[in-house]
């Protein structure tokens, strides 16, 4: 292979994570600077996740064939994946020796990633409207399997009164999974999809990601990383280095391969998700770690993604990106 070809396909690379983390970087600027205000963030975040994420979902959703994408190995390589790394990264703690409260906080870093945002984002920028409808699916499976997985791993070392049931209920009134739900009951009723749908899906993306990205960017507390110990350091090379890489062998090992692998890696190589910051503070657990395994993970994950895109391209396994 010429270095030619690898320094093309690496440049390529780069333009499928450079413009998603310019967004959260531009996030991380306006807030240093004072025009993006703690509260302001919290309003758009609020909107864009109620109303201008499912929209965009739901028109992925809606232009899927789900003729071919039920028996898809990508989704069952996804569920898979995120239960081996949550049983690997559990024994891996309890062999570290880490306190039992810091226990689900490093495993809950470990398997969650930002996939409806982060991953979504980057799927889009590698794929187009393809990666959009792959990642569209995959974000309701594996959003669901997170939020059951995070119930037992916080509960069993933090506490708390949410049970699986709440969990459950939580799944059914997140407005991500109504609206890929929505989207996929569309596309299977027999019932013609309107015209606008794929474009207003391309428009909804254009402008609430990079909307999400910049409050993401605005939300991360730089200035705690001072306080960053080993434990988040490894937490943080679970969630970009381990977790991806026995996700990927696992989807290799049952036959997946281009686009659909692709996003799988994006997906589950994002990096780890706010909202489980959030869920550790409720638990009245560490929220110094849970915040800075956010922010050490976002920061990273430009590099880690890019060079496993990267490699992952060079060995031809991720079929055409930036096509």
């Amino acid at each position: 292979m010429s270095p030619d070809y690898a320094t093309a396909l690496f440049l390529t690379c780069l333009k499928v994570s450079l413009p998603t983390f310019g967004w959260v970087i531009a996030g991380a600027v306006l807030a240093r600077l004072g025009w993006l205000s703690e509260s302001l963030n919290d309003r758009i975040s609020r909107l864009s996740f109620r109303y201008g994420l499912p929209l965009m979902l739901f028109a992925g959703a809606a232009s899927v064939d789900y003729a071919s994408v039920l028996g898809a190995t990508y989704l069952l390589a996804g569920v898979l994946g995120t239960l081996l790394v949550t049983a690997v990264s559990w024994c891996y703690s309890i062999w570290r020796g880490h306190p039992l409260r810091e226990r689900g906080i490093f495993v809950q870093g470990a398997f969650r990633s930002n996939l409806a945002i982060m991953g979504l984002a980057l799927c889009i920028s590698a794929y187009g409207e393809r990666g959009a409808q792959l990642a569209a699916l995959a974000v309701a499976v594996m959003t669901s399997l997170y939020n059951i997985l995070v119930v037992f791993v916080l509960n069993s070392t933090l506490g708390g009164t949410s049970s699986v049931q709440a969990a459950l209920l939580g799944i059914l009134r997140n407005p991500l999974i109504i609206g890929i739900a929505a989207g996929a009951a569309l596309a299977l009723s027999g019932l013609p999809v309107p015209a606008v749908v794929e474009p207003a899906s391309v428009w909804l993306s254009a402008f609430f990601l990079p909307l999400m990205l910049v409050c993401i960017g605005g939300a991360m507390k730089l200035g705690e990383l001072r306080q960053s110990g080993a434990l988040a350091w490894e937490s943080t090379a679970w969630r970009l280095l381990v977790s991806p890489a026995l996700t990927v062998m696992l989807a290799l090992l049952i036959g997946v391969r281009g686009e659909a692998l692709g996003v799988l890696f994006l997906l589950v190589g994002a990096p780890a998700a706010a909202s489980g910051y959030i869920m550790v503070v409720a638990a009245r657990g560490n929220g110094v770690l849970a915040a800075n395994i956010v922010v050490l993970s976002t920061l990273l994950s430009a590099l880690s993604l890019t060079l496993g895109l990267f490699v992952l391209s060079l060995l031809g396994l991720a079929g055409d990106i930036g096509a």
